[in-house]
Order: C-alpha cells, then sequence, then structure tokens
C-alpha cells in the first residue's frame, strides 16, 4: 500500500491570506480523509530557520509530501488533481464521476 500523501500550510500570525488558505485546505483535507499540518515559519525558525529564509515572503505556502506545490493562494484545481492521483480510491475527487 503507498503512503498517504500529507499536506503542510506554511503561515505567520496575522497572515489573512494565510488564514483563508487554512479553510480551503481544511475542507479539501475532509473530503480526502488527510490530516493537515500547519507550520508558523516565524514560531519555526529557531528550529528551523531555513523555512522562513526560504518562504517567508510568499506565504501562505502550500508543501505537498514536503515540496512546495502553491504559494499565495492555494491552486485548488492541481491539488485536487494531485490528490486523486495519490490518494487510493479518490480518482472522482473534483471532477465529473464516471458512471
Amino acid at each position: 500500500m503507498s503512503q498517504r500523501p500529507t499536506i503542510t500550510l506554511l503561515t505567520r500570525v496575522g497572515c489573512h491570506s494565510c488564514e483563508r488558505a487554512a479553510e480551503q485546505l481544511a475542507v479539501l483535507c475532509r473530503e480526502f480523509d488527510l490530516p493537515l499540518e500547519s507550520v508558523d515559519v516565524d514560531l519555526a525558525a529557531g528550529d528551523r530557520p531555513e523555512l522562513r529564509a526560504e518562504f517567508g515572503d510568499r506565504l501562505p505556502v502550500v508543501l505537498l509530501d514536503g515540496r512546495e506545490h502553491s504559494y499565495w493562494e492555494v491552486d485548488e484545481p492541481r491539488l485536487r488533481a494531485d490528490l486523486a492521483r495519490s490518494v487510493p480510491g479518490e480518482q472522482n475527487h473534483g471532477g465529473s464521476e464516471r458512471r
């Protein structure tokens, strides 16, 4: 069985775009039965300064399996398609159902 994908939202306090992205991702993660990890790049800077250095000026950033998927906004159609390919039994999510 393949490993389920992980979605991580890189964010920071006071980022309204990050709040919108978190709401969008929460809905999507519920649909695909996936957990959503959220990482505040400023709080994580002590242990992982590379996050703030690399992504701090492009928040929110969505990571799929640790790789950058989108930034500034959620690319929902693309994320849905990528999740449908990687989550077993979810091929029809976000698209028209085949009958």
